[in-house]
């Protein structure tokens, strides 16, 4: 069950951990050519029972471990959280060959992996992810990042934890809402590449909603293979790589135009889903797949639309915020914004969105 794939020559693996109660870290490390510090970077909002037994692993291995408690949401995804995990590595004398174990969602395994790479031009890397899109999609792959001037993850670089731990007992813990918002990620998978993943969510709701971990670990073991195929032989994402941004292009607009102070309104993976939507509806309108994806999402009780969100109001100056956004996505090379489009259920491509009254129209037709 357990995964292994190779990026420049050197090994990463992905460890499913499901019979203890805490992933078996003491055990990985102790075969680990280090200085025996290690910087447990963990997010405070996650269950405490987490947090107490991945210490209590850690307490018996022959390791220093320095704890430093963050608080994992976008509103704090920036440089004064990477500067902080570097100046505690510079204040505790870390080396090279210290470990980093970020312990958390996307956010904190993306700015951990990139103050990891940052320090000293590299150290050891591990991570825990602790929400489900963490686990089906961010855990690996190597994309690190800090939102800065107001844009998503415009700040970042590749780097790849050396091992990432999935473990039972954290996936059981994982608040309804965290949990589902993750599934997007997973019929993400299905769409550009792998449609038995869609058989299998159609049809095995009750195991995936009651966390069967057999099941779900072959469920994850799926997505993370195909996340794996897309982009071990495109780290830089000059290609194929680019298919995993499905829904994205809109997502990221999504979240970036709406304002709601210090609380989340709306979800990563719950915007993906409205994002895929919106992606399908720009190419080929209210084609078949746009009716799947929705059903799926349905199934689930994903939101389809920003009216889920009851305090998400339809205005005009939020349509034109997020219209404004699409133009700040990562993946423009010229004056327009690209996105992906499945020509057929497991085949994607990337176009250009030269259609900007169409950008406009999705805008209103799907998101509102």
């Amino acid at each position: 069950m357990n995964i292994k794939y190779k990026i420049n020559n050197n090994i990463h693996k992905i460890t499913f951990c499901k019979n203890k109660e805490e992933p078996d870290i003491s055990k990985d490390l102790s075969s680990l050519l280090s200085d025996r510090k290690i910087l447990l970077i963990i997010d405070k909002n996650i269950d405490k029972n987490i947090i107490k037994n991945l210490t209590k692993d850690l307490s018996i291995s022959d390791y220093h471990t320095s704890i430093m408690q963050v608080q994992g949401n976008k509103f704090r995804k920036n440089e004064k959280f990477m500067f902080r995990i570097i100046d505690e590595l510079i204040k505790r004398k870390f080396t090279k060959k210290s470990v980093v174990i970020s312990c958390g969602g996307g956010i904190v395994g993306d700015v951990s992996a990139l103050a990891s790479s940052l320090y000293l031009r590299g150290l050891i890397y591990y991570h825990i992810p602790t929400t489900m899109t963490a686990i089906v999609d961010s855990c690996i792959g190597g994309k690190t990042g800090i939102n800065y001037n107001k844009i998503i993850n415009s700040v970042g670089n590749y780097y790849h934890p050396k091992n990432v731990f999935i473990s039972k007992n954290i996936i059981n813990l994982i608040p309804k809402r965290e949990y589902n918002a993750g599934i997007p990620e997973i019929i993400k998978c299905g769409l550009i590449d792998n449609v038995r993943i869609l058989n299998i969510l159609q049809t095995s709701k009750k195991k995936l909603l009651t966390r069967e971990f057999k099941f779900l670990s072959k469920l994850i073991n799926l997505t993370l293979k195909t996340k794996i195929k897309f982009f071990k032989d495109d780290i830089y994402e000059d290609g194929k790589r680019l298919s995993l941004n499905f829904g994205h292009t809109y997502a990221h607009a999504i979240e970036m135009a709406i304002k709601s102070g210090k609380k989340q309104e709306i979800r990563h993976g719950e915007a993906v889903g409205i994002g895929m939507l919106c992606e399908i509806y720009y190419s080929e309108g209210n084609s078949h797949k746009f009716k799947l994806l929705e059903k799926i999402l349905k199934i689930y009780n994903l939101p389809t639309n920003l009216k889920y969100f009851r305090k998400i109001k339809k205005s005009k100056y939020l349509m034109d915020q997020i219209y404004k956004s699409i133009f700040l996505d990562k993946k423009r090379i010229s004056k327009h914004p690209r996105c992906v489009k499945i020509n057929k259920i497991g085949k994607a491509s990337i176009i250009e969105m030269k259609d900007y009254s169409r950008i406009r129209q999705t805008i209103n037709d799907v998101i509102f």
